[in-house]
């Protein structure tokens, strides 16, 4: 009896535990099914921007060229005498120079004997020709007398002639001799800058044999490539602005157009004449612009363009609240404003800023400034501050 009571305890105790291991599985898997509340996010209302218009601006209009930098002209300096020896050269490349500036000189020794020869050949045709015009003086004399005959006076006279004559060629040879002379010291034929030198001391030179270059008046100009496009807006007289390789900016003018195109290249030439003394120097190759006048540009700020793929864009106000993209041209830029040659027209109104996180057909909130943003525009397409 008593062992039967006790089984009966057991199996009471074993049912209980059965039915609290149940029904805490029950209430864990509950609780781990249960989904966690999702959080929905809010509608998006749209970029808040502001709407700007193009305003109307009078701008220089430039060309942007490329080309060297030359001498305006240069002069060949060489010796005009055959067979002398240079004894002295007294300047260098880079020396500036002065007309008629001494830069070197040649061996002088055997034209100064010839020219002392020539002196003595003179001064005996002088008195030859003194010896005979006093002849025929005195047979001029006695002429009428009958002391001398007509055929005797006539010779005096003649002799008279061909003594002077003489005398001239004799004084023609001297002259001669003092040029060659002369030649002996190479001068500057004109103010400049010595830019090559072959001049070597000891030398003997041959006639017409180089011996500087100088680059005339010290004179640099811009010889800029132009397209057949461009030369009808180019004029003699227009400024021009260069940049050197150091980035040093220098200005000049435009002096000429050249009259014809290359053949090959179908390229032509602009001479512009820069100022003496500036660190422009022949040989450089630079960029520049020519200043061809004012035109008329539509211009908007530089933030309300969006560059895209390597096209620009700009957003059109497209009804209430939304935008639409738009492909723009640019063209010149002058501080913060940027002009747009084609895609709008002056009375579209344009996202200010933030384009750059639109698309086309983007919902927008249009914020109550734009009277604001498109004053600033204009003011600023004015030059003020």
């Amino acid at each position: 009896m008593t062992f039967t009571r006790k089984l009966t305890r057991q199996r009471l105790l074993a049912a209980t535990a059965l039915v609290l291991l149940l029904a805490g599985g029950t209430w864990l898997l509950k609780s781990r099914a249960a989904p966690a509340a999702t959080v929905l996010p809010s509608a998006n209302a749209g970029l808040s921007v502001s709407a700007v218009q193009p305003q109307q601006a009078s701008w220089g209009r430039s060309l942007q060229l490329s080309g060297g930098l030359f001498a305006w002209q240069t002069a060949t300096i060489a010796s005009e005498e055959a067979g002398l020896r240079l004894t002295e050269v007294l300047v260098d490349v880079g020396s500036v120079v002065k007309r008629g500036q001494l830069l070197a000189r040649l061996a002088d020794n055997s034209i100064l004997a010839d020219l002392r020869v020539q002196e003595a050949a003179v001064a005996q045709a002088r008195a030859k020709l003194a010896q005979a015009k006093a002849e025929a003086d005195r047979s001029r004399t006695v002429k009428d007398s009958g002391a001398l005959s007509e055929q005797q006076v006539t010779a005096y006279v003649v002799a008279e002639q061909t003594a002077q004559a003489s005398l001239d060629s004799a004084l023609a040879t001297l002259e001669a001799q003092r040029i060659k002379l002369a030649h002996t010291r190479i001068l500057a034929i004109d103010d400049g800058v010595i830019s090559s030198r072959s001049a070597t001391l000891g030398n003997v030179v041959a006639s017409g044999t180089e011996l500087f270059q100088l680059v005339r008046q010290r004179r640099v100009e811009w010889r800029a490539e132009i397209t057949g496009k461009q030369l009808s807006a180019l004029k003699p007289g227009q400024t021009a602005k260069i940049t050197l390789p150091d980035g040093q900016q220098v200005s000049g003018r435009l002096r000429l157009v050249g009259p014809t195109l290359d053949s090959n290249t179908r390229n032509g030439l602009a001479y512009v004449d820069l100022p003496v003394g500036s660190a422009a120097s022949p040989g450089m190759y630079v960029r520049g612009e020519i200043d061809t006048g004012q035109a008329a540009a539509l211009t908007v700020p530089s933030s309300v363009v969006v560059q895209r793929d390597g096209n620009s864009y700009v957003f059109e106000k497209d009804g209430a609240s939304k935008v639409a993209q738009r492909q723009v041209q640019t063209g010149r830029r002058v501080g913060d404003m940027v002009e747009i040659s084609s895609g709008i027209t002056a009375q579209t109104q344009l996202v200010r800023s933030g384009g750059a996180f639109l698309k086309d057909g983007d919902p927008v909130q249009w914020t109550t400034d734009a009277a604001t943003g498109t004053a600033a525009a204009a003011s600023t397409s004015k030059g003020t501050p």
